[in-house]
């Protein structure tokens, strides 16, 4: 539950704010996949292959109604580093600038979420 120093849509706009980042991630990670190949198939398979490999996992592991979702640091741990690893992409993509940015506003909204009991 929310804590009382968080208004309910403040918390609502932070849980938004997680969903557009769980997707920004899998576009940077297909972004990456794109380019990553050396070949157009190798290309192919890593641009649409990466993303969905992150999704699986998050949707099992991650997802609020999923039976196998993992709770406390695991959780936490597990969700950084599938939108980490779309920080990682955007600066292997060469966008290093972008990347830092979407990092820091993933702390800051994780460290958020978890002050506020949700996540």
């Amino acid at each position: 539950m929310a804590d009382a120093a968080a208004p309910r849509p403040v918390v609502a706009a932070n849980l938004a704010l997680r969903f557009l980042l769980e997707l920004a991630a899998l576009v940077a990670l297909a972004a990456w996949g794109v380019h990553a190949g050396h070949s157009a198939l190798a290309d192919l398979a890593l641009g649409v292959g990466t993303p969905m490999v992150a999704a699986v996992i998050w949707g099992v592991y991650a997802a609020p109604k999923s039976p196998r979702r993992l709770h406390g640091p695991a959780l936490v741990v597990l969700q950084l580093a599938v939108l980490g690893a779309g920080a990682a992409a955007l600066a292997a993509a060469g966008h290093e600038a972008l990347a830092a940015i979407f990092a820091v506003v993933i702390v800051v909204n994780a460290a958020l979420l978890a002050a506020w009991g949700e996540g």
